[in-house]
Protein backbone atom coordinates (compact mmCIF):
# COMPACT_ATOMS: atom_id res chain seq x y z
CA UNK A 1 0.00 0.00 0.00
CA UNK A 2 1.24 3.16 -0.96
CA UNK A 3 1.75 6.20 1.42
CA UNK A 4 -1.00 8.37 -0.20
CA UNK A 5 -3.14 5.26 -0.04
CA UNK A 6 -2.30 5.22 3.95
CA UNK A 7 -2.87 8.56 4.16
CA UNK A 8 -6.81 8.74 2.65
CA UNK A 9 -7.25 5.63 4.57
CA UNK A 10 -6.15 7.17 8.03
CA UNK A 11 -8.15 10.75 6.71
CA UNK A 12 -11.53 8.88 6.24
CA UNK A 13 -11.27 6.10 9.13
CA UNK A 14 -11.26 9.57 11.69
CA UNK A 15 -13.82 11.04 9.51
CA UNK A 16 -16.13 8.01 10.46
CA UNK A 17 -14.96 8.15 14.27
CA UNK A 18 -15.61 12.03 14.47
CA UNK A 19 -18.52 11.84 12.66
CA UNK A 20 -19.95 9.15 14.92
CA UNK A 21 -19.08 10.87 18.05
CA UNK A 22 -20.70 13.96 16.38
CA UNK A 23 -23.50 12.07 16.10
CA UNK A 24 -23.83 11.57 19.94
CA UNK A 25 -22.29 14.96 21.05
CA UNK A 26 -25.41 16.62 22.31
CA UNK A 27 -25.80 13.72 24.90
CA UNK A 28 -22.41 13.88 26.37
CA UNK A 29 -22.66 15.20 30.11
CA UNK A 30 -21.10 14.09 33.44
CA UNK A 31 -24.04 11.50 34.52
CA UNK A 32 -24.06 10.13 31.09
CA UNK A 33 -20.62 10.17 30.86
CA UNK A 34 -20.50 7.82 33.80
CA UNK A 35 -23.47 5.76 33.28
CA UNK A 36 -22.30 4.45 30.12
CA UNK A 37 -18.38 3.87 31.00
CA UNK A 38 -19.38 2.49 34.48
CA UNK A 39 -21.18 -0.40 32.28
CA UNK A 40 -17.96 -1.42 30.66
CA UNK A 41 -16.23 -2.69 33.42
CA UNK A 42 -12.47 -3.70 32.95
CA UNK A 43 -12.73 -1.20 29.28
CA UNK A 44 -14.06 1.62 31.07
CA UNK A 45 -10.52 3.23 31.67
CA UNK A 46 -10.32 2.30 28.02
CA UNK A 47 -13.05 3.84 26.19
CA UNK A 48 -12.42 6.79 29.02
CA UNK A 49 -9.40 7.50 27.11
CA UNK A 50 -10.73 7.12 23.80
CA UNK A 51 -13.49 9.33 24.45
CA UNK A 52 -10.67 12.15 25.38
CA UNK A 53 -8.59 11.32 22.19
CA UNK A 54 -11.89 12.55 19.99
CA UNK A 55 -13.00 15.33 22.22
CA UNK A 56 -11.05 17.62 20.62
CA UNK A 57 -11.68 17.13 17.16
CA UNK A 58 -15.41 17.57 18.00
CA UNK A 59 -15.13 20.44 20.28
CA UNK A 60 -15.91 19.49 23.35
CA UNK A 61 -14.82 21.04 26.64
CA UNK A 62 -12.64 18.61 28.29
CA UNK A 63 -13.62 19.54 31.83
CA UNK A 64 -17.16 17.69 31.85
CA UNK A 65 -14.85 14.44 31.10
CA UNK A 66 -12.23 15.10 33.29
CA UNK A 67 -15.04 15.65 36.27
CA UNK A 68 -16.42 12.35 34.79
CA UNK A 69 -13.33 10.49 34.66
CA UNK A 70 -12.43 12.06 38.65
CA UNK A 71 -16.19 10.43 39.88
CA UNK A 72 -15.28 7.41 37.82
CA UNK A 73 -11.73 6.35 38.56
CA UNK A 74 -10.97 8.49 41.55
CA UNK A 75 -8.34 11.05 41.95
CA UNK A 76 -5.13 9.39 41.28
CA UNK A 77 -6.33 6.80 38.38
CA UNK A 78 -8.78 9.37 37.28
CA UNK A 79 -5.64 12.18 37.04
CA UNK A 80 -3.61 9.36 34.97
CA UNK A 81 -6.53 8.22 32.76
CA UNK A 82 -7.06 12.26 32.14
CA UNK A 83 -3.45 13.35 31.44
CA UNK A 84 -2.62 10.72 29.14
CA UNK A 85 -6.06 10.86 27.14
CA UNK A 86 -6.03 14.47 27.44
CA UNK A 87 -2.14 14.61 25.68
CA UNK A 88 -2.84 12.08 23.53
CA UNK A 89 -6.28 13.95 22.02
CA UNK A 90 -3.85 17.38 21.90
CA UNK A 91 -1.44 15.61 19.29
CA UNK A 92 -4.38 13.60 17.39
CA UNK A 93 -5.45 17.20 16.69
CA UNK A 94 -1.77 18.75 16.41
CA UNK A 95 -0.94 15.52 13.65
CA UNK A 96 -4.56 16.61 11.79
CA UNK A 97 -3.47 20.24 11.49
CA UNK A 98 0.24 19.54 10.39
CA UNK A 99 -0.73 16.68 8.11
CA UNK A 100 -4.16 16.83 6.49
CA UNK A 101 -6.11 19.94 7.40
CA UNK A 102 -3.57 22.66 7.49
CA UNK A 103 -6.04 24.74 5.20
CA UNK A 104 -9.30 24.31 7.20
CA UNK A 105 -6.65 25.13 10.35
CA UNK A 106 -5.13 28.89 9.16
CA UNK A 107 -8.84 29.65 8.33
CA UNK A 108 -10.00 28.64 12.19
CA UNK A 109 -7.20 30.26 13.80
CA UNK A 110 -7.37 33.59 11.62
CA UNK A 111 -4.69 36.45 13.45
CA UNK A 112 -3.95 33.85 16.04
CA UNK A 113 -1.39 32.07 14.18
CA UNK A 114 1.02 34.82 14.02
CA UNK A 115 1.27 35.18 17.51
CA UNK A 116 2.03 31.29 17.61
CA UNK A 117 4.85 31.38 15.11
CA UNK A 118 6.40 34.15 16.74
CA UNK A 119 6.31 32.82 20.05
CA UNK A 120 7.32 29.16 19.36
CA UNK A 121 10.49 30.99 17.03
CA UNK A 122 11.29 32.70 19.71
CA UNK A 123 10.66 30.19 22.93
CA UNK A 124 10.22 26.63 21.29
CA UNK A 125 8.84 24.68 23.66
CA UNK A 126 8.28 27.03 26.49
CA UNK A 127 5.87 28.95 24.68
CA UNK A 128 3.57 26.18 24.48
CA UNK A 129 3.83 25.51 28.41
CA UNK A 130 2.95 28.92 28.70
CA UNK A 131 -0.24 28.86 26.66
CA UNK A 132 -0.90 25.19 28.72
CA UNK A 133 -0.99 27.17 32.02
CA UNK A 134 -2.11 30.25 30.30
CA UNK A 135 -5.76 30.59 28.47
CA UNK A 136 -4.81 32.84 26.34
CA UNK A 137 -5.99 31.12 22.89
CA UNK A 138 -9.10 28.83 22.47
CA UNK A 139 -8.12 25.37 23.87
CA UNK A 140 -9.19 23.15 21.29
CA UNK A 141 -8.22 25.69 18.44
CA UNK A 142 -4.81 25.93 19.64
CA UNK A 143 -3.86 21.97 19.57
CA UNK A 144 -4.76 22.16 15.88
CA UNK A 145 -2.78 25.63 15.20
CA UNK A 146 0.41 24.11 17.02
CA UNK A 147 0.60 21.62 13.85
CA UNK A 148 1.42 24.84 11.83
CA UNK A 149 4.09 25.99 13.56
CA UNK A 150 7.76 24.80 13.56
CA UNK A 151 7.79 23.21 17.21
CA UNK A 152 8.89 19.33 17.27
CA UNK A 153 6.06 16.88 18.13
CA UNK A 154 7.86 15.44 21.19
CA UNK A 155 8.42 18.95 22.13
CA UNK A 156 5.10 19.80 21.88
CA UNK A 157 3.75 16.43 23.93
CA UNK A 158 6.06 16.46 26.65
CA UNK A 159 5.30 20.30 27.28
CA UNK A 160 1.47 19.62 26.99
CA UNK A 161 1.46 16.21 29.11
CA UNK A 162 3.09 18.17 32.35
CA UNK A 163 1.77 21.74 31.88
CA UNK A 164 -1.68 20.19 31.65
CA UNK A 165 -1.18 17.81 34.97
CA UNK A 166 -2.23 20.42 37.40
CA UNK A 167 -5.30 21.30 36.22
CA UNK A 168 -6.40 17.52 35.30
CA UNK A 169 -5.59 17.03 38.90
CA UNK A 170 -7.47 19.48 39.92
CA UNK A 171 -10.81 18.98 37.70
CA UNK A 172 -10.28 14.79 38.30
CA UNK A 173 -10.32 15.69 42.17
CA UNK A 174 -13.06 17.94 41.98
CA UNK A 175 -15.14 14.93 40.27
CA UNK A 176 -14.36 12.72 42.66
CA UNK A 177 -15.52 15.09 45.67
CA UNK A 178 -18.74 15.63 44.10
CA UNK A 179 -18.98 11.72 44.16
CA UNK A 180 -18.19 11.91 47.43
CA UNK A 181 -20.59 14.16 48.52
CA UNK A 182 -23.30 12.72 47.03
CA UNK A 183 -22.39 9.16 48.50
CA UNK A 184 -21.66 10.68 51.85
CA UNK A 185 -18.35 9.62 51.90
CA UNK A 186 -15.62 10.12 55.14
CA UNK A 187 -14.16 13.31 55.43
CA UNK A 188 -16.13 15.49 53.22
CA UNK A 189 -15.20 18.76 54.73
CA UNK A 190 -11.15 18.25 54.42
CA UNK A 191 -11.98 16.61 50.64
CA UNK A 192 -13.94 19.56 49.71
CA UNK A 193 -10.73 22.07 51.26
CA UNK A 194 -8.46 20.16 49.23
CA UNK A 195 -10.11 20.48 45.97
CA UNK A 196 -10.86 24.43 46.54
CA UNK A 197 -6.88 24.48 47.17
CA UNK A 198 -6.10 22.88 44.21
CA UNK A 199 -8.74 24.46 42.19
CA UNK A 200 -7.06 27.85 43.67
CA UNK A 201 -3.65 26.75 43.09
CA UNK A 202 -4.23 26.17 39.60
CA UNK A 203 -6.43 29.82 39.32
CA UNK A 204 -2.92 31.36 40.39
CA UNK A 205 -0.96 30.13 37.88
CA UNK A 206 -1.33 32.25 34.93
CA UNK A 207 -0.73 35.00 37.40
CA UNK A 208 2.29 33.02 39.18
CA UNK A 209 3.92 32.38 35.22
CA UNK A 210 3.14 36.01 34.17
CA UNK A 211 5.08 37.42 37.05
CA UNK A 212 7.99 35.19 36.47
CA UNK A 213 7.83 35.42 32.90
CA UNK A 214 7.96 40.00 33.39
CA UNK A 215 10.50 39.79 36.06
CA UNK A 216 12.64 38.13 33.16
CA UNK A 217 12.50 40.85 30.50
Amino acid sequence: MTAARKKILIFLGLLVLIGLAYWQRSQIGIDLLVQQIRTLGPWGPAAYIFLYLIAPSLFIPGSAITLAGGALFGPFWGTLYTIFGATGGASLAFLIGRYLAGDWVEKKSKGMMKRLKDGVEQEGWRFVAFTRLVPLFPFNVLNYAFGLTKIRFFHYVVASFFCMLPGAAAYTFIGYTGREAALGGKGLVIKIAAAAGLLLFVSMLPRLIKAIKGDRK
